[in-house]
């Protein structure tokens, strides 16, 4: 209940600033933010995580929802930009030089981020840890947040926007990541049901196996919707640069006319 309760304060607090901003906000920035605030709400819900917590393949619905979905659905909504044009200019300034800070220029790289969203699930599901999960609330709910985080750096590191990273990485090395990125995510789901890991649960081979092919087919949609963003923000950005060349070409081809002298 915790988290639903500030899932809907985040929300509210979007709303309101986007509201503020009404005059220069898009739309669709805030129907993003509320459709991940909506799908986060419904995966943390009572029945939701009551069937999570028994069944492996409503874990593994869950962990898709909340580190993939919500994820991408909130770094579209641009979240810091609206904060940024929200808060007067010397708060905005702080939280720029922070963004700017070693520290998150190295949490927000793509390949760090890769470690921390693919690299974390290896961790889970190939060692005690899910069980630890399984018997400690606090692990429990680190889970969660930790899915939501890792998936939110990836995505914002392999978008590099709306909301501008602090890194000038090139296309081909955020579209290498998200293909490694792919290419890992199936792997994890062949061993898990090869191998019928995570071991030691109370879960049978068989929930393991359609748990692994629900994050074997699952990941893969995900990580289309992630490369489908990609493009189409290229494709954008590509489309106005391209427009902005043809004015000014325009313009530098027309005479001037200097008015007549009498």
């Amino acid at each position: 209940m915790v988290a639903l309760v500030l899932v809907g304060v985040l929300t509210v607090a979007y709303l309101w600033a986007a509201y503020g901003q009404r005059r220069r906000w898009s739309h669709l920035h805030t129907w993003a933010f509320l459709a991940g605030s909506g799908v986060l709400i419904l995966a943390l819900s009572p029945p939701v995580a009551h069937w999570a917590h028994h069944d492996l393949r409503g874990h593994m619905v869950q962990h898709l929802a909340i580190g993939m979905l919500v994820s991408l659905a909130w770094v579209l909504a641009a979240p810091m930009t609206l904060l940024l044009r929200q808060l007067p200019t010397p708060y905005a300034r702080r939280v720029v030089a922070w963004l700017q800070s070693a520290p998150v220029r190295v949490i927000a790289h793509p390949c760090v981020t890769l470690l921390l969203n693919i690299g974390g699930m290896y961790l889970l599901y190939l060692t005690p840890l899910f069980v630890a999960t399984q018997h400690s609330p606090i692990l429990h709910h680190w889970l969660h947040f930790h899915f939501l985080v890792a998936g939110y750096l990836f995505c914002w590191s392999i978008l590099a926007a709306p909301d501008a990273t602090p890194h000038r990485v090139s296309r081909r090395l955020r579209l290498g990541v998200l293909t490694l990125s792919i290419a890992a995510h199936g792997v994890l789901g062949k061993l898990m049901y090869g191998y019928g890991w995570p071991r030691g649960t109370s879960h049978s081979l068989e929930d393991i196996q359609a748990a692994a092919q629900l994050m074997y087919y699952g990941g893969d949609l995900a990580e289309a919707l992630l490369a489908i963003a990609l493009f189409s923000l290229w494709y954008r950005r590509s489309g106005r640069r391209r427009a902005g060349f043809a004015t000014r070409g325009v313009h530098e081809k027309m005479p001037i006319h200097h008015p007549a002298r009498h």
